[in-house]
Order: structure tokens, then C-alpha cells, then sequence
């Protein structure tokens, strides 16, 4: 029985993690994760609502996540603990809502990963062939390489991990800039032609507005992941500086990555083609004729790629820790390690389970499964971000302004809640259009997950330990009792 574990396991369970991150390692993992996005994914908003739908798309989600890393923001640097959001509904909420929203974080984050791995074996293809290779060799083993040794690279620990994420994901962002200065991005009618962008016949929204509602969906793609800085904040130095800190800058850095790689990419690729393209940057840069620029790209959405699946890792392993450490899943899972200080089980157990997902659609010839896996985590993203609405205006109401120290203070509330809230529900919608069928099976996986947790684990939880920030008892509960 899980209650009676050896004192061996009991003494790894003490052992924390390290605090060692700054603020660039938060901007380096929240970045990270996302800047994917630019390189491909975000193109789909052209095919389903135009270059001016795609357009909105990236402004109107932009506005979206904005307002969840701020609340995130508030919430974490008061709660810095492993697990990011599930530590948040475990203090405010309860059980079930905890042990949902940590469900939502691990898959989201791993099935991320698969759908990495994916990509990073097209690339490597794209990279062979670009050297002149006629071999048909096949990338998945490569690919499933370089995955291991990011994994390997978490498990030694997150210092290093996150240092080589910030190199890699700056260089990404660079070439993104790179192509806006190549194409002379400045000077509009030189490289780049967005004639007809406003012409509703045309490109500009080819099918009206329900077409740009549409987008909505694969707007996220610029910002998808962002919120993922916290689940580094137990591993900060001062998580009430750098998670608000790095997540700002990180939500900055994306608004203006998402702006310069919709312009550069509408400006020199049609609209029917940019809408169903694998890599839009990189066939913008072929389109240039520009070797180096071509070169970079792909080096680029290379780096992207990986750094993706690096942050990827990185947050499904903190999320899946801690609900072991928690006993929300079997307390093995909650171990650190006595020599590097990092959830090395959670890391282990999810990565096999990331590459099966990766190879399974080309075991299976089925292009939809990998289609789905990204749908799952996107759908398991976006119920995470519902539950920030509530939980957040409970968090206000447990511990007023002016109650506990925080890090950061959201502006203007509820004002960013409402905004999460309603652009939540509207990308919901936009999604159910599309993808209704997988959206109301990702309802029901998670009902019946809900079913299991209450039948067979909660037993195991300890209530009382589980509430490890150093936070005054809530209003309402000085005397124990609510009132």
C-alpha cells in the first residue's frame, strides 16, 4: 500500500528542487515553448478567415493571453510552487478541480511534445534534402534522438536545460527578424505585396466574419504555452520577481513575433497556399531566393522546434510531480532527485509516452491521429485557461489586496478576468465548429478521469499537506470555520 512506502522513498520526497532560474530563464521557457507557433501552425487562421481574419486572430488572442499571464502573474508569485495552475486550484478550489487542472497541464504539454516530435522529423527530411541527400532515410529515429537527449538534458537539471532554451529560442526569434530586415519589411511595395488585403472578394476575409471567428481557434498557435512559466516558479530564485517579470517580457516578445511573421509571410506567399503550408516562414524565405535567409530559416524553425519540445518536458514533468507529491497520483512520482534536484520519475515516465504519441500516426499511416493529438492539446490548454476565471476571482476574494505581499498586482480588475473569460468561451466555440466531435471526447475523457480520481485516489490525498504556500489562513477562515 502507498501509505506504508519505504522510509527511503519518504526521505526523496523531502528533497526540494533547486532555486536557481532568473527571469531569462522564465522568458526563455514561456517563449520557448510558444515561438513554434510562428514558424507554422498560426498559417491555418489565413485558410479558415483570410489574411485580415489571420490578422485579428493574432491581435484579438494576443489579448487573450495577455490577460492570462497577468493574472497567472499575480497568482503564482504568491504561490510559487511546482505545478503552476494546479498548485493555484489546489490552495483556492479543492481536490477535484486540482487534480483536473493538472490532467490538463500534462497532457497539453505532452501531447505538445508529440506533435513536436513530428515536426522536427519533417524538418530533419526538409534539411536532407536541402543538402542533396536522394536517401530515403527515415527522420523518426532522429528524432526521437534528439527528444532523448533533451530529456536526458532535464533530467541533469533545469539550470542547464532552461540556459540552453534561451540560446535557442533567442536565435529563433532572431531569424524572424532577420527575414523582416532581408525583405526590407519597412518599406512596404519593395518585397512584400499585401494588395487586396481588405478586399473581402479577395484575401482579406474570404468568408466573412464567421471566418475570422473561426481563426480563433488556430490564433493560438502564437501564444500557445506561455502560461507554462509557472511551473517553474518553485525552481526561482525569486519567484515574485522573475515570473512576472519574464512572463511579461515573454508575452511581449510573442505580440511582436506573432505582427512581423503574419506581415513577412502575407506580404510575399498567396493566401489559398499560405493557408495550408507545413512551414510558412521557411517557404518565405524560399520565396526570397535568398540563401542565407533560406539557411536560417530552416536553422530556425529547427531551434524553435526544439525549444518547444524542451519547455514541453520541462512543464509536463513539474505538473505530473507534483500531484505525485501530492499522493493525486501514486507517490513515486513525487521523488527528486538526491544529485540534481529534479523530478527525474515524472520525466522518465513522460517522454516514452510523448514519442509513442509522436510515431503512433506513422505506425498507423493515419495523418488524422496526429490531427487529434493536437486538438487534445489545444482543447486541455483552453479548459485550463477557463478554469483561471474563477479561480482568480476567488483568489482575490480569499486574500484581498492588501491581505498577503505580492509580486505583482493584475491592473484594472476584473477587467483582464472578464476579457480571459469571454475570449475563452468565444475560442471554444470557434474550436467546436471545427473539431465538435473531439471536443465533446476530450470532455468526456476528463468526466470519466474526474470519476476515477474520486473513486480510487482521494483517499490517498493528505489535505492538509498539500497547502505549502505561506499564505495567512483565507478571509472568512481565521477561526477555522467559514463564515
Amino acid at each position: 500500500m502507498e501509505n506504508s512506502a519505504p522510509r527511503a522513498a519518504q526521505q526523496e520526497n523531502r528533497l526540494t528542487l533547486l532555486k536557481v532560474l532568473s527571469p531569462i530563464h522564465i522568458w526563455a521557457l514561456g517563449v520557448g515553448i510558444v515561438l513554434v507557433g510562428e514558424f507554422m501552425g498560426w498559417n491555418f487562421t489565413v485558410e479558415k478567415g483570410g489574411m485580415y481574419g489571420s490578422l485579428i486572430a493574432a491581435w484579438v488572442i494576443g489579448i487573450l493571453y495577455t490577460s492570462l499571464v497577468m493574472i497567472n502573474s499575480e497568482i503564482t508569485s504568491t504561490i510559487p510552487a511546482a505545478g503552476g495552475q494546479y498548485a493555484q486550484a489546489k490552495h483556492t478550489i479543492g481536490p477535484l478541480m486540482a487534480f483536473n487542472v493538472g490532467l490538463y497541464l500534462t497532457l497539453a504539454y505532452t501531447m505538445l511534445e508529440a506533435a513536436n516530435a513530428n515536426v522536427l522529423s519533417y524538418l530533419l527530411t526538409e534539411l536532407s534534402t536541402l543538402l542533396g541527400s536522394t536517401e530515403g532515410l527515415s527522420a523518426y529515429p532522429f528524432a526521437t534522438l534528439a527528444i532523448m537527449v533533451l530529456a536526458w538534458l532535464n533530467y541533469r537539471g533545469v539550470f542547464a536545460s532552461l540556459s540552453v532554451n534561451f540560446i535557442i529560442t533567442a536565435f529563433a526569434f532572431i531569424t524572424i527578424i532577420a527575414l523582416f530586415i532581408g525583405v526590407q519589411g519597412w518599406s512596404p511595395g519593395t518585397n512584400l505585396f499585401h494588395a487586396g488585403l481588405t478586399g473581402k472578394v479577395e484575401n482579406g476575409l474570404p468568408y466573412g466574419w464567421i471566418g475570422a471567428i473561426a481563426a480563433l481557434q488556430f490564433g493560438m498557435w502564437y501564444y500557445l504555452g506561455i502560461e507554462g512559466t509557472s511551473q517553474a516558479a518553485e525552481e526561482c530564485r525569486s519567484a515574485s520577481r522573475s515570473i512576472p517579470l519574464g512572463s511579461m517580457a515573454g508575452i511581449i516578445t510573442l505580440v511582436i513575433a506573432a505582427t512581423l511573421t503574419w506581415f513577412v509571410a502575407t506580404g510575399l506567399l498567396p493566401w489559398q497556399y499560405l493557408g495550408t503550408a507545413i512551414t510558412p516562414l521557411f517557404d518565405a524565405a524560399v520565396v526570397t531566393g535568398n540563401g542565407v535567409l533560406i539557411i536560417l530559416l530552416l536553422l530556425g524553425t529547427l531551434a524553435a522546434t526544439l525549444a518547444s519540445a524542451n519547455g514541453c518536458i520541462n512543464d509536463a514533468a513539474r505538473a505530473w510531480f507534483s500531484m505525485g507529491r501530492d499522493r493525486y497520483l501514486p507517490a513515486w512520482f513525487g521523488a527528486v532527485h538526491p544529485r540534481y534536484r529534479t523530478p527525474f520519475r515524472a520525466i522518465v515516465f513522460l517522454v516514452p509516452v510523448a514519442i509513442a504519441f509522436a510515431i503512433l500516426p506513422v505506425l498507423l499511416n493515419d495523418d488524422t491521429l496526429l490531427s487529434t493529438v493536437i486538438t487534445f492539446s489545444i482543447l486541455s490548454g483552453l479548459l485550463g485557461y477557463m478554469f483561471m476565471v474563477p479561480n482568480f476571482f476567488r483568489f482575490r476574494r480569499l486574500w484581498p489586496i492588501g491581505s498577503i505581499r505580492r509580486g505583482y498586482i493584475v491592473p484594472f480588475h476584473p477587467l483582464p478576468a472578464i476579457a480571459l473569460g469571454m475570449l475563452s468561451i468565444l475560442v471554444l466555440f470557434a474550436t467546436f465548429l471545427g473539431y465538435g466531435t473531439s471536443l465533446l471526447s476530450i470532455l468526456v475523457f476528463y468526466f470519466l478521469a474526474s470519476i476515477w480520481f474520486v473513486i480510487r485516489r482521494y483517499k490517498y490525498v493528505k489535505r492538509g499537506a498539500q497547502f505549502t504556500a505561506s499564505l495567512p489562513r483565507p478571509k472568512g477562515y481565521e477561526n477555522g470555520d467559514a463564515q
